[in-house]
């Protein structure tokens, strides 16, 4: 697969190895941002739960409050037991709000971290594309200009083409005046007739 044996090649590169880091880095970023979510959403639960059975202790203890008042013996036992139920529940629900939010505390402060690193890499890696863009450019310009006498070479042949364009130039500008000496000295021939005979009249 051609493709794959690009990527190969391209890991064997510094750029290429760099790459592969940062997106290992991006997919735990943003496992972490999931995880992250999934533990709001746990909290929420948690917290709704709470609320439930704080509401239901709340009523029970009412309910116990009307039994005993009233001496319904069975109806205040039961209000009672479940009046109890409701008071753990809340309470254990309480207390796993707590951690939940501790543990929040603690994945926010990784996620955060995990971010920066990521965008330090960033950073990283264009330094490095701009380093590896320097290296690329004086590679291809020492191979352009190849060794110092193949430059000298090279001048020497610019310097001939100008003395051979500078040549053709002259050549031209003489082969110009060549054709145009005639008629220029005709020019001047009638010019000077014409002054001759206007000093004779």
């Amino acid at each position: 697969d051609l493709g794959r044996l690009c990527e190969r090649k391209d890991e064997k590169k510094p750029i290429g190895m760099l790459n592969q880091y940062v997106k290992q880095c991006e997919r735990e970023t943003e496992k972490m941002k999931q995880l992250l979510e999934r533990h709001y959403r746990l909290k929420e639960a948690f917290e709704q739960e709470r609320k439930e059975a704080k509401a239901l202790y709340e009523k029970r203890a009412y309910q116990v409050e009307v039994a005993s008042k009233a001496g319904e013996v069975e109806l205040y036992d039961f209000a009672l037991a479940e009046m109890n139920q409701y008071g753990e529940r809340a309470a254990r629900l309480e207390e796993m709000v707590g951690k939940t939010e501790r543990q929040l505390a603690d994945l926010e402060t990784k996620y955060m971290k995990m971010k920066h690193k990521l965008k330090d890499m960033h950073i990283r890696r264009l330094e490095i594309m701009g380093r590896e863009n320097v290296v690329n450019a004086n590679a291809r310009l020492n191979h352009i200009m190849g060794a110092e006498r193949t430059t000298d070479q090279a001048f020497a042949n610019f310097e001939k083409m100008e003395n051979q364009v500078t040549k053709l130039e002259e050549e031209n500008r003489a082969d110009y005046y060549r054709s145009t000496i005639d008629e220029r000295i005709a020019e001047l021939e009638k010019k000077a007739e014409k002054e001759e005979e206007d000093l004779i009249s």
